[in-house]
């Protein structure tokens, strides 16, 4: 048979049953806009994750307070809880290794803030000058801290946009103003762009006063949560974590690396994990996505079994006249792998359409991939080969005289 002549019988036996074809399409057009708008809405959420994690510097190690341990503690107080690090340590970490870039020193909690009768509660970061490099901050208006104002404890504030839309309106003019952080006046001195960010941190919801104050004023006391250390560059990010650890350990007096009272995290480190996570994530909503797409397949062979059985007497008058078994086989298969063929591409439109629309609403961040595409068009094909194959092998072992007499 010609390719005109199969591609004529397929179009022909498919518009004879309309509502049956388009029925056994939905299953493969469910299956593939499933597949298509789940791993989008993974690979979009594992961007966005990165993204955020990339957001809070570059080149950036993270020194934390870790569970306090030894002799006479008998309850862990839990990672990053302990009162471990001092700035001594971070002005250690800056003079002492040569790698380090900059280092920024922080204290942070969350606060009641007042003005003009507006409150909100949010978090307030002490750090020192070196923070805007080493967590790529960008000042919008005004200043951010210097080391006049560490040297002097100058109570003075750098709002993130949320924190001053919040208090002052939005888009309200702060610069000058005053604000009460736990009952202590801090004069406004800069405001920062729009930066965003969720999970690790959202500086867009944060207030940055100096180090110095945040210890005398606000903590009482002369410890710090984190330290930030940025790397010259990312080949050495490695090296630097090792060197910091050493040089920790050897300032704390810790002989045993296990009982290290503090914890460093290399940003490579925490993309590659959230990467893996997210992967997985991605890889299970293809999955669940991919079970409407074995359905939709059984859907096809069920079709295509009462298509052959409907068809009996026309298979065997075919085979009357000459029609050879690869004949009947090549047309059952085509009549399937056009059905799939065509219930992917809608498929693929609809799962665009979805994810599109999802992005476009603000509701979740997609990414679209033509690798999901492809493959999504190559499976829904393999589909109707794999669930078309017996059914067109059936009507092709087809005992012609059998087959006329059927009824």
């Amino acid at each position: 048979m010609k390719i005109f002549d199969i591609l004529h019988e397929t179009y022909t036996a498919l518009k004879a049953n309309k509502v049956r074809s388009g029925l056994t399409m939905l299953g493969i057009v469910i299956g593939i806009s499933s597949v298509i708008s789940m791993v989008s809405i993974g690979q979009g959420a594992q961007s966005s994750i990165q993204s955020s994690i990339q957001s809070i510097g570059s080149n950036l190690i993270l020194v934390m307070p870790g569970a306090q341990r030894g002799p006479g503690v008998q309850v862990s107080t839990g990672r990053g809880s302990a009162k471990s690090l001092t700035e001594a340590d971070a002005v250690a970490i800056s003079t002492e290794l040569p790698l380090v870039k900059a280092v920024a020193p922080e204290l942070s909690g969350r606060y009641q803030v007042t003005s003009k009768g507006k409150n909100t509660n949010t978090s307030v970061i002490g750090t020192n000058s070196a923070y805007t490099s080493v967590r790529n901050v960008e000042i919008d208006e005004g200043s951010f801290i210097t080391e006049q104002n560490l040297k002097n404890l100058s109570k003075v504030a750098v709002l993130g946009p949320t924190v001053r839309d919040d208090i002052f309106g939005v888009g309200g003019d702060a610069i000058g103003q005053s604000i009460r952080i736990k009952n202590i006046e801090f004069k406004v001195i800069g405001t920062t762009k729009t930066k965003g960010g969720s999970g690790f941190s959202n500086q867009d919801d944060t207030i940055f006063i100096p180090l110095t104050s945040a210890q005398k004023f606000l903590a009482g006391d002369t410890y710090v949560s984190t330290i930030s250390v940025q790397a010259s560059s990312d080949q050495v990010m490695t090296d630097l974590q090792t060197s910091i650890t050493d040089l920790l350990l050897k300032r704390h007096k810790i002989s045993d690396p296990l009982s290290a009272d503090f914890s460093t995290f290399n940003q490579a480190d925490i993309v590659a994990t959230a990467s893996t996570v997210t992967s997985t994530f991605t890889l299970l909503l293809g999955a669940v996505a991919g079970i409407s797409l074995l359905v939709g397949g059984i859907g096809i062979m069920n079709m295509m079994l009462t298509t052959v059985t409907e068809r009996t007497r026309e298979i065997g008058l075919r085979k009357a006249i000459g029609a050879r078994k690869r004949d009947i086989n090549t047309q059952f298969l085509t009549e399937a792998i056009m059905l799939t063929f065509i219930g992917g591409f809608i498929g693929i439109v609809l799962g665009w359409l979805v994810a599109f629309a999802l992005t476009y609403f603000n509701i979740l961040q997609t990414t679209l991939s033509i690798t999901s595409i492809m493959l999504a068009f190559g499976v829904s094909t393999l589909i109707g080969i794999v669930f078309g194959y017996y059914p067109a092998k059936r009507a092709s072992n087809m005992n012609p005289i059998e087959a006329l007499r059927y009824e």
